[in-house]
């Protein structure tokens, strides 16, 4: 177990396309603004991450999040940022290593990256993938990848891209990029993650964080297996923070019912109602919704029963204000964070 003073408590935003104080809906370029704001709140209140993700769709205004993050980090000093996640199965992992590399650079270091297979799968017709290679796509590219972060020559070959042959890759970073690989919940998945040594980001968007703690005794077990020693493992999920329970919750449930049912009429689920969004507020749900107390006691109880080393908030939730998610980042920065450190501490 991570002692309290070491676990690191971060923020991820897909920069879901959010509604003005008067109920109209912002534009994408605002959207991406805002983004930025929000970035430079969270920095100001000492949390140390920040995770922007990737979309192609209309819901996210975040095609390009290394473009947002070489943004902000020229508006912050400390924070850690990266993304949540990069789609690695649609992208080219070179450019993706040098976009990282140089990003790492312009930040003094501050740089890492989440990889991922997506949970949408809109980047692969926009980039001439096949959905039959899902896997084999991301099985390679994560292979090259894992190649390209020991920033020496690469000689690789594969089914998906032209072979390297002694290839090598600029800027060299100065102490090494940090990697994870983001996981939904598949072994398969969390072995892979092992073996080639990155950190587990589990991405808890559905029930109980006790559903997951096999995942990180098989990702141990693995990590030992495969002969690398102890790697981090994060948790992403969503919430929200407001000054009591019932404003949050009041403030969230609009917000994600309708970014809920938006995607859910594409993939055949059913309405969302209230009583879901009550069942997964509580104690057995994955969102962190309510007062500080609330959600600070729910996060100490994921970061305990997983041993973890990072819980990241998904704090952006559809159409929710701008000054409603600042709140809730101010919320989590100065009350949540330190009352779960104090949690902790106690045991």
């Amino acid at each position: 177990m991570v002692a309290a003073s070491d676990v690191e408590f971060g923020l991820d935003t897909f920069g879901d396309v959010t509604a003005g104080a008067d109920g109209t809906t912002l534009s994408d370029a605002q959207t991406i603004r805002n983004v930025v704001e929000q970035a430079v709140l969270a920095d100001e209140v000492g949390l140390a991450f920040f995770g922007v993700g990737e979309h192609h769709r209309h819901e996210f205004a975040v095609s390009s999040p290394e473009i947002v993050l070489a943004a902000i980090a020229a508006r912050t000093r400390r924070i850690r940022f990266g993304t949540a996640v990069t789609v690695l199965s649609s992208d080219d992992p070179v450019r993706v290593y040098e976009r990282f590399a140089t990003l790492d650079a312009v930040s003094s270091g501050r740089a890492e990256v989440i990889l991922g297979r997506g949970s949408f799968i809109e980047s692969f017709p926009l980039f001439g993938f096949e959905l039959a290679d899902y896997e084999v796509l991301f099985e390679e590219r994560l292979d090259l990848f894992s190649r390209l972060m020991t920033e020496k020559p690469v000689t690789w070959s594969g089914s998906t891209r032209s072979a390297l042959d002694n290839a090598d890759v600029f800027p060299k970073t100065e102490h090494g990029l940090r990697a994870w690989v983001g996981v939904g919940g598949s072994p398969e998945s969390v072995v892979r993650t092992a073996r080639y040594g990155y950190g587990l980001m589990l991405a808890i968007i559905g029930g109980s964080a006790a559903n997951f703690r096999p995942y990180v005794e098989l990702f141990h077990r693995s990590l030992t297996a495969a002969g690398h020693s102890a790697r981090p493992v994060g948790v992403h999920s969503p919430g929200h923070v407001a000054d009591t329970d019932e404003q949050a919750w009041n403030e969230a449930y609009p917000a994600i019912e309708k970014n809920r049912n938006a995607i859910g009429r594409e993939r055949g689920w059913p309405p969302y109602s209230r009583m879901q969004f009550q069942r997964d507020v509580g104690p057995d749900g994955a969102m962190y919704v309510g007062s500080p107390v609330t959600v600070a006691r729910k996060i100490a109880a994921t970061v305990r029963l997983l041993g973890l080393d990072r819980f990241d908030l998904k704090y952006s939730n559809g159409p929710l204000t701008h000054e409603r998610m600042m709140r809730s980042i101010e919320l989590y920065g100065t009350q949540v964070v330190p009352l779960v450190r104090e949690m902790l501490a106690q045991g």
